[in-house]
């Protein structure tokens, strides 16, 4: 066989995101990237808890990863920085960014075709991003099912046709080993160590020619030359291979699948050498984002955190030049002095004077700088490469500090959290009062509630957020109040006639004036609307009220003991005693909602949306989804709170959703006398 040529070695830190769903075994295949580099002395592992990543209490706690893991390492003397990022569905925002600055993705997924789903969203954000990326299919050891059978199922959710370049070895139910589909080299696990080169095995021969064909095939499909070849039946050089096997990979034409077993080492050295070769520089993903290559040095923020010790730290990567600390950098949001510049291995940091391009650095308290800002040392902001949106909130819990004289010390803490993940939102809700935070599930808001503890000592509560109802009214009313009182000195008196009437849905509050004559002096007015209005941020049944008209027509006043606040009160009396003859009745908010979802759960998030008193509007096919449908519904308000959970129950963790408030509608019943007593007992709570 023919080896591959040989190229100059790259010296630029090159940056690979290993990536993939939840148990898919990521940070077990971090160890044994870093283990086979000699990066650390020892494989460390997840079930025992000593692994590199996963060093944060959160993580430890749940034995998942929940915060990227960034390491350096060298492998046959060329720097790499591996970032290991969170599994889960609801720390997406990690993964989406962290892939802004990578070189390749290593998407890690499990050999079993009917797990093949839980890696849609992820290839999906790759192949829109235009992100070069290799599979990585893990446990392989535990695999009985067939791998074309696994490739086929893989590539029901790739735009990009998926190369294996390997094929297992078998001895009986188990995997031995693998051929090397470019090479055509057989090679034995050996746990802990390389593979062992050995013959080409007789039962494995034949499967070996199909996949072959098969990779060169889909090769040709980019290489005219590869298909000349093809086509004549000649055999290509394997140096050609390679080359074309790199070629394609950079140009994100094609995604190469490797085997193994990270947690026994299996398939690992394989995959070094695979991103060795065939891995683009920081020079190419530059220009890949557009990022000319002379100029200022130029770095990019892809992930804050703030630490107890160290204070904020602003994870980058650098496209090009050199930094150095004490350097003063220029962002969108002004300048600040390096303090501090790192190296990363897990959780430990190593102070560097200076690091250069395609470096993955934390830089120490850069204050005014966020995640996705371009840093420069030149005096003006540079041109920053497009930055992806944070993921909208599908979960929301009402935050309460078990002390309530933590309330200022919880605002400034809830502004770091959402600063070191901006797929979370902390707010007040005007209609209930409340401050939601919000994110993309439950184990999301409760990590962020254990930081909060954790890091800056503040307990919290989680509670279900008040649904913001609404009340109107179904008919018209006259009501006349008189507002009288004498203390001795100047007594209160303001006597005022109104109508109250319901208004279109949507039309909000309307105060007339229709004071004629000076029955009241018009001083007075307002005073009158400002006690209307008061009264109506607490109606008759506990809630805001909303589309009425009310109409003062006439009145009297008293030339000494009229006043403004007398008159405020009577506007207030007068709602008072006037509102519960206009029937009044709740309204509860309505949403429109729109549920992503592959079609084989069309039917069930159907049956999901009729379950939460959803109503229906239609669905079709998902724009520029394959194989997926939107189902269009509205539902209330106070049924979406735990939708997502439901939801990616019922969906192998991949349905989603969006939302917008679309109307208010009339909610009668067992459900509205339950809501009006809920405002009832919290309004004797309050008191």
């Amino acid at each position: 066989m023919v080896a591959r040529t040989e190229r100059m070695p790259i010296d630029t830190p090159r940056c690979a995101v290993l990536v993939g769903p939840y148990l898919s075994g990521k940070t077990s295949l971090l160890e044994s990237l870093l283990a086979a580099c000699s990066a650390i002395p020892r494989q460390g592992s997840v079930k025992d808890g000593n692994s590199i990543g996963d060093a944060s209490p959160e993580a430890r706690t749940r034995g998942m990863s929940v915060e990227p893991n960034i390491a350096h390492a060298s492998y046959m003397g060329e720097p790499w920085v591996f970032v290991d990022c969170p599994g889960s569905i609801e720390f997406a925002q990690d993964y989406r960014n962290a892939l802004q600055v990578a070189d390749v993705a290593v998407v890690v997924c499990e050999a079993d075709p009917a797990r093949a789903l839980t890696i849609a969203p992820i290839l999906k954000y790759l192949d829109d991003e235009d992100i070069p990326h290799i599979l990585f299919v893990n446990r392989m050891d535990e695999s009985t099912g067939r791998v074309r059978d696994l490739l086929a199922a893989l590539q029901a959710h790739s735009r990009r046709p998926l190369v294996l370049r390997q094929v297992p070895i078998r001895e009986g139910e188990h995997v031995t080993g693998y051929v090397d589909l470019a090479s055509e080299r057989a090679y034995r696990y050996r746990p802990g160590q390389p593979s062992d080169l050995i013959q080409l095995p007789e039962t494995a021969l034949a499967r070996e020619q199909e996949a072959r064909g098969e990779m060169l095939e889909a090769l040709a499909d980019f290489d005219d030359g590869l298909l000349e070849q093809l086509l004549e039946d000649m055999v290509p050089e394997t140096h050609d291979i390679y080359r074309t096997l790199a070629k394609d990979l950079q140009s994100d034409l094609i995604v190469p699948v490797f085997l193994g077993a990270a947690e026994k080492n299996h398939g690992v050295h394989r995959l070094l050498k695979a991103l060795r070769h065939e891995v683009s520089d920081v020079a190419h993903t530059a220009g890949r984002k557009a990022i000319p290559p002379e100029g200022e040095p130029l770095l990019q923020v892809f992930k804050t955190l703030h630490l107890a010790h160290t204070g904020k730290l602003s994870l980058a990567r650098i496209w090009r030049g050199s930094v150095k600390d004490g350097q003063m950098l220029t962002g969108p949001h002004g300048q600040a002095r390096i303090s501090g510049l790192y190296h990363l291995l897990g959780s430990n940091l190593a102070k560097i004077p200076e690091a250069g391009p395609g470096d993955v650095v934390a830089l120490g308290k850069l204050e005014p700088v966020a995640t996705g800002d371009a840093l420069t040392p030149a005096d003006h902001p540079a041109d920053a490469p497009d930055w992806p949106s944070p993921l909208a909130p599908v979960y929301a819990m009402a935050l309460h500090a078990a002390n309530r004289n933590d309330e200022v010390k919880l605002s400034g803490a809830l502004q770091k959290l959402v600063e070191e993940d901006p797929s979370l939102t902390a707010r007040h809700d005007e209609d209930t009062g409340e401050l939601l935070l919000s994110g993309q599930g439950d184990i999301h808001l409760q990590i962020a509630a254990d930081r909060l503890k954790g890091k800056y000592n503040l307990a919290v509560t989680l509670a279900r957020p008040q649904v913001p109802y609404k009340e109107t009214i179904r008919r018209k009313a006259e009501q006349h109040a008189r507002h009288k009182k004498q203390s001795g000195g100047h007594g209160q008196f303001a006597d005022v006639k109104i109508s109250i009437q319901p208004l279109p849905r949507g039309s909000g509050f309307q105060f007339v004036d229709r004071i004629v004559g000076g029955a009241i002096p018009r001083q007075y007015i307002p005073s009158v609307e400002e006690g209307v209005r008061e009264f109506m941020t607490h109606g008759p049944l506990g809630y805001p009220v909303v589309d009425v008209q009310v109409t003062l027509h006439d009145g009297q006043f008293h030339s000494v003991d009229s006043s403004d606040m007398a008159f405020k009160l009577a506007g207030r009396q007068a709602m008072a005693e006037g509102m519960p003859a206009c029937e009044p009745v709740l309204l509860e908010p309505i949403l429109s909602v729109a549920i992503a979802v592959p079609n084989e759960f069309t039917s069930k998030v159907q049956r999901l949306i009729t379950g939460r008193r959803g109503q229906i509007l239609g669905y079709d096919a998902r724009a520029g989804w394959e194989g997926w449908d939107e189902v269009q519904c509205y539902m209330p308000q106070a049924e979406i709170h735990d939708l997502i959970i439901e939801l990616r129950s019922a969906t192998l963790g991949v349905g989603s959703y969006s939302q917008r408030f679309d109307h208010l509608q009339e909610l009668t019943g067992r459900l509205a006398d339950q809501a009006v007593a809920r405002s009832t007992n919290g309004a004797v709570a309050a008191q």
